[in-house]
């Protein structure tokens, strides 16, 4: 009797309760083996963002996985991922309370993506992704530069990782 109830301990100790770990699932299937990742569309008033991203994209899918990445979508690719820039902004966060000049700058970007296999079947899809990236304003006339660039580039990296994880993990 006390072997039973050890041995039914033990099986109901090794039973899963229906969570994973992330990482896990996939949503491109293994026959997957050609990704195409064309340039994505820009609706927003930010000159050339979607290129930024879409480099970013392109990049975070060639160093972590093992698909070949084409710019176009052929019968040569198994699935396309199409992205579109929705909107971009940029308001001031904090401001000088000594001149009331503009310190840092708050950037946000929303995008909507798609992965869809050769057939048109929906592999991952998230029509609402919102990214932002703070940067500070420089106050030096003599040192001034533009911010907003390495700002959109961190961005950019930032969501590229997020979505190829989001890709890959299934989310």
């Amino acid at each position: 009797m006390i072997s039973l109830v050890f041995a039914s301990a033990v099986l109901f100790a090794s039973t899963g309760c229906g969570y994973h770990t992330a990482g896990h699932a996939t949503t491109i299937p293994t026959n997957v083996k050609v990704l195409a990742i064309p340039a994505f569309a820009n609706q927003s008033q930010t000159f050339r963002i979607e290129q930024s991203l879409t480099q970013a994209v392109v990049h975070e899918f060639t160093s972590r996985t093992h698909y070949q990445i084409v710019n176009q979508p052929s019968e040569m690719a198994d699935a396309t991922l199409l992205g579109t820039v929705l909107t971009t902004s940029a308001s001031p966060l904090t401001y000088d309370s000594r001149t009331g000049r503009t310190e840092s700058v708050l950037v946000v970007v929303s995008m909507k993506v798609s992965l869809t296999d050769r057939n048109g079947k929906i592999l991952f899809q998230n029509p609402d992704y919102l990214f932002r990236e703070q940067y500070q304003v420089s106050q030096e006339l003599s040192s001034f530069f533009e911010e907003d660039s390495p700002a959109l580039g961190r961005l950019s990296r930032d969501f590229a990782k997020t979505l190829v994880s989001n890709v890959l993990e299934g989310f």
